[in-house]
């Protein structure tokens, strides 16, 4: 569909076949009554973002990254009611090739356009479910960005990345419209079905990057962090990278490889590899596994995330370890074919990938009995809460009888105290882990982690509109 027709589908509500907008049609079951859903016009929208510096270069996929962009979108309904939604930008995650093609704050400033677009373009449109109208923006919104990067081969995750805060919005507008209270209420009843769980706690990771010292890692494990999350793939040639990772894989296994933990079976601490699609044959991730085997470290190693480049379609059910595949789902349609190439969990990313795509991916997993657990994006402490809503209502991951969530802002962010106090519940005992665990209590649910409340220091961006 061109841009002009687009356009006039999404404000009027009829494609120039004539066809009928499914604004009108209700959505199935989204409160405890099936209440026919409001049909909500966007009036006005803006945007705004804030540039926050990290402790330390940031280094994966043979980049690195020093700051990390919070954008915010604010839309206003027909009924003048309004909502801010966040969005935490990672140009090297989303698209490599971007990073590697222009400045820092070049590639930041191109995925903030997206988001700028998709407003401008969702201005004077109505919506009756978030998901099904995320469905009719995000490829125009990937196909402007196509345009601006000068990429036609952008990676279909860079467009949601810049779509995370307007489904954000979009979200607790049509959950102020509803009259909606909190997160299960919310989500309609026809995606439930993958996140209808409860947990009591979920288990938090943290991120060791390149530069992380092996130091800090064994720090970690004695503050009661149990899963830890490790960046291989390092920069270099295949080769390079192959020794590089074998030496960290091993200088890691020493340092922690003797802790226990009560939250695995073997009592040993799980081990999770993250490679970024750097390993560009299954030959060399063998290699990496029999370094393993070698050293010990191979029946603590529970995840291998992302091992190749995804335009590398090949059967991976030989592997003798659970891979994930993480920014390569970039959709539901994405996730079933990686799932019927052998990948054995998928990584959820509600703050990256936006909640409406995420509870599709979800839902294609749990039919097909793959667990999820829910990554991070080195987002900001209200991102964080987004994702743990989902990870709190995703099955717990097998062998451990828990959910599973990264974190590592705390690790990353030079103002991570000061970016707290922008939570509207900052001082909650659910938003901080206790010995690697978040404990998730009838407050947590009752409030869904402070989503849908107001954070004064965003909310402060769009005051003078």
């Amino acid at each position: 569909m061109d841009t002009t027709n687009r356009r006039s589908f999404l404000k009027t509500g009829i494609l120039s076949t004539g066809a009928v907008f499914l604004t009108g049609i209700p959505v199935m079951g989204s409160c405890t009554n099936d209440k026919k859903m409001k049909t909500i016009q966007i009036n006005e929208v803006s945007s705004n973002f804030e540039r926050e510096p990290l402790i330390r270069p940031f280094g994966f996929k043979g980049g690195y990254m020093t700051e990390i962009w919070q954008t915010a979108a604010w839309l206003k309904s027909s009924e003048g009611i309004t909502a801010t939604g966040l969005c935490t930008q990672n140009v090297l995650w989303s698209d490599a090739a971007v990073f590697a093609q222009h400045s820092e704050s070049g590639g930041n400033a191109l995925m903030y356009a997206m988001t700028e677009y998709a407003l401008q373009m969702i201005k004077g449109s109505s919506f009756t479910d978030p998901v099904d109208f995320l469905d009719k923006i995000w490829k125009e919104v990937l196909d402007y960005g196509k345009k601006v990067t000068g990429n036609p081969g952008l990676r279909e995750t860079f467009a949601l990345n810049a779509l995370v805060g307007v489904d954000n919005a979009l979200w607790i507008l049509y959950a102020r419209e509803n009259g909606m209270k909190n997160f299960d209420d919310m989500i309609p009843e026809k995606w439930r079905y993958a996140v209808s769980h409860k947990s009591k706690s979920v288990a938090s990771i943290p991120l060791m990057a390149y530069s992380i010292p092996v130091n800090e890692i064994k720090e970690a494990v004695e503050d009661g962090y149990f899963f830890m999350k490790i960046k291989i793939g390092q920069p270099g040639t295949q080769e390079e990278m192959l020794e590089k990772d074998k030496a960290r894989l091993t200088e890691i296994h020493n340092a922690i490889g003797h802790y226990k933990t009560e939250h695995t079976k073997n009592g040993k601490l799980p081990y999770y590899f993250d490679a970024n699609g750097r390993y560009e044959k299954k030959d060399t991730l063998m290699k990496l596994i029999d370094h393993a085997k070698k050293i010990g470290a191979f029946e603590q190693i529970a995840i291998i995330e992302e091992p190749f480049p995804e335009e590398l379609k090949i059967d991976v059910s030989d592997i003798p370890i659970r891979l994930a595949a993480d920014e390569s789902a970039h959709t539901d349609e994405d996730a079933k074919e990686r799932i019927e190439m052998g990948y054995k969990a998928i990584a959820l990313k509600a703050i990256a990938k936006t909640l409406s795509m995420t509870l599709k991916i979800a839902n294609v997993a749990k039919r097909n009995d793959i667990p999820c657990f829910c990554a991070d994006l080195t987002v900001n402490p209200i991102l964080i809460d987004w994702n743990k809503n989902v990870a709190a209502r995703l099955d717990p991951f097998p062998g451990l009888g828990t959910g599973l969530m990264e974190t590592n802002g705390h690790q990353n962010y030079r103002n991570w105290k000061t970016m707290e106090n922008y939570h509207p519940y900052a001082g909650a005992a659910w938003r901080k882990p206790t010995d690697g665990l978040f404990h998730l209590d009838k407050d947590f649910y009752e409030k869904s982690g402070g989503i849908l409340t107001d954070s004064k220091h965003y909310k402060d961006m769009f005051t003078k509109i």
